[in-house]
């Protein structure tokens, strides 16, 4: 189906769901309001599916076009007269970086059947990953793959998490992964002292001194592990191989990221979100929360940190289901929908929210954290460097060879008071 017809689809979706929201009123019969409610929530599973293949589309024709950009630039590259050149001096079709890895791979690792040219293009565009005993001889490979793929593959990562995401937190990319410490002081409970009268000395008990502390980011590493690519799919698929990897190694990153950003412990792996937020008063239930319950918890935080652009909530799908059904007292549904045509996101309360797969959800189990909400914006993800992507090739990947991911990263909650988690009920 093409990406007119898919959001041509989105849009039918989205009145049909309305249409079935808005049949239910407050004197519907109880049968017809649970079939309408099924109805419902079978349209908004379809509109799911709809808005994922609206994505890959999307994102297809991006490469697609990008693609044919670069062509389109190869060709004039070799056009005669390009680049100052005479009429008649053509040189033929010069080798690219990604020509010159297609022939690498095709080879097998073994230079000696490439070009000569396309052996210097190589060497050029060459990095080597770490000092490692098998990456720093020729015939251990170390290659990277072609740049054209990193974009590719930190739009897997945001994809697959959004703690990783800029948009959601605080990002600080840094060369080196030397600890980083950062003062840190919550003064919202202190108020002026009070008025001691005319001519009455000011008060200097140091009951009212700023308490002062301090977080610390360093910078711990995680791999994708290998992934072992046959020399058949690299003779057969180069160009097609590139996209494959680079959506496989962005979603284990993506994932890894995500997961201990989310979870971490802060001794092992990042100060996760959800270890580092304090937790609100529980839900009454150990399986389900409540409009007044969600109500409770956003204003359970600062009034302080309830404003900003990174203010929002947090959760896993299946809690975002859970809230999509919950109804006021009017019998109206808590969950709105935003305008799909004109780019207005969804919301709860008014507050936009970002699903996370590695949060526990309202099936989890007494005491589960199955919501956040706050200023993610005072959650700092701090990146060392760029995604390392490697290939190598030896004797336990010949003919083939092996590519993995390596990234280092740490996050940590500088404001504990900025976001809080809603627990379950613990029994």
């Amino acid at each position: 189906m093409s990406l007119t017809a898919l959001q041509e689809q989105r849009g039918r979706l989205v009145t049909q769901a309305r249409e079935a929201l808005d049949e239910i009123k407050s004197n519907t019969d109880e049968s017809r309001a649970a079939e309408l409610d099924q109805r419902h929530d079978a349209i908004m599973a379809e509109f799911d599916k709809v808005e994922a293949n609206i994505a890959r589309e999307e994102r297809l024709a991006k490469i697609e076009g990008e693609s044919r950009e670069a062509e389109e630039r190869a060709r004039e590259q070799r056009r005669p007269g390009a680049n100052g050149e005479q009429r008649g001096s053509d040189d033929g079709d010069k080798v690219d970086y990604r020509t010159a890895f297609a022939q690498w791979l095709a080879a097998g690792g073994d230079k000696s059947e490439m070009s000569a040219e396309a052996r210097s293009v190589l060497a050029g565009g060459f990095h080597k990953p770490e000092e490692r005993a098998q990456t720093t001889s020729n015939t251990a490979g170390g290659y990277t793959i072609p740049t054209e793929v990193m974009p590719e593959l930190v739009k897997s990562m945001l994809a697959w998490g959004p703690m990783y995401d800029p948009g959601v937190t605080r990002e600080m990319v840094t060369s080196s992964g030397n600890p980083l410490t950062f003062p840190t002081v919550n003064d919202t409970a202190v108020t002026a002292g009070a008025s001691g009268g005319e001519a009455v000395t000011l008060t200097d008990d140091g009951g009212k001194d700023a308490t002062f502390g301090q977080k610390t980011l360093g910078a711990y590493a995680f791999d994708t592990e290998w992934l072992r690519v046959s020399k058949e799919l690299a003779d057969d698929s180069i160009f097609n191989m590139e996209s494959v990897l680079a959506d496989l190694l962005g979603e284990r990153l993506g994932r890894i990221a995500n997961l201990n950003l989310t979870t971490g412990n802060g001794s092992t792996a990042p100060n996760g979100i959800v270890t580092a937020a304090a937790a609100a008063t529980a839900a009454a239930s150990t399986s389900a929360i409540t409009y007044d319950e969600i109500l409770n918890f956003e204003h359970s935080v600062d009034p302080a940190y309830r404003t900003g652009p990174k203010v929002r909530y947090m959760m896993h799908d299946t809690t975002l289901l859970a809230i999509r059904k919950l109804k006021d007292g009017d019998g109206n549904y808590l969950w709105q929908m935003g305008n799909v045509q004109q780019g207005v996101p969804n919301v709860i309360n008014g507050r936009p929210y970002s699903i996370n797969q590695a949060m526990a959800n309202v099936g989890s189990g007494a005491g589960s954290k199955v919501l956040l909400f706050g200023d993610f914006g005072k959650y700092v993800v701090r990146k060392v460097g760029g995604i390392l992507i490697g290939a190598i090739q030896d004797k336990d990947f010949w003919p083939g060879f092996g590519i993995a991911g390596y990234i280092r990263f740490d996050g940590e909650l500088l404001d504990t008071a900025a976001v809080k988690s809603l627990p379950l009920a613990a029994s």
